[in-house]
């Protein structure tokens, strides 16, 4: 088991060529156990230890809606919504992905141990600004 909080590296080859488009394809979050295998180095969603269906949570994961991309002064960042799922959830791990672009892998979020709700399992995005975002660029 490997689980590293990343952008995962083909994602950010592919953004410099012109694969992803967060505003407007679909992108998902889905949630995993602890035995997940997420770091650098995930390309692609996988079904492979993702936390079974439970509650409102179905395989795959939900939607993020709206995305944002702003920028600045030399500093570009992404803006992704809170997500929340009702029901007995326990989860480790998430990945952010394409499903637009091939379930292509965007980011591992590591949530540092097991997180367990009874009734809703919410994940609360850092604040969307240039040293906040969960995904942020400069030079």
């Amino acid at each position: 088991m490997s689980i590293i909080q990343t952008q995962t590296t083909s994602f950010k080859a592919q953004l410099y060529q012109g694969i992803h488009d967060l505003t407007t394809d679909v992108i998902k979050i889905a949630l995993y156990t602890a035995n997940a295998n997420l770091n650098e180095d995930t390309t692609v969603y996988s079904t492979t230890d993702e936390i079974a269906n439970t509650g409102t949570y179905v395989a795959g994961g939900a939607q993020l809606t709206p995305i944002t991309v702003a920028s600045s002064g030399y500093t570009a960042y992404v803006g992704f919504p809170n997500i929340s799922w009702t029901g007995a959830i326990t989860a480790r791990c998430a990945l952010i992905y394409n499903v637009t672009q091939g379930n292509k892998s965007v980011a591992v979020l590591d949530f540092g141990s097991d997180k367990t709700s009874t009734t809703t399992f919410t994940i609360t995005m850092p604040v969307n600004g240039p040293t906040t975002s969960l995904i942020r660029s400069s030079n």
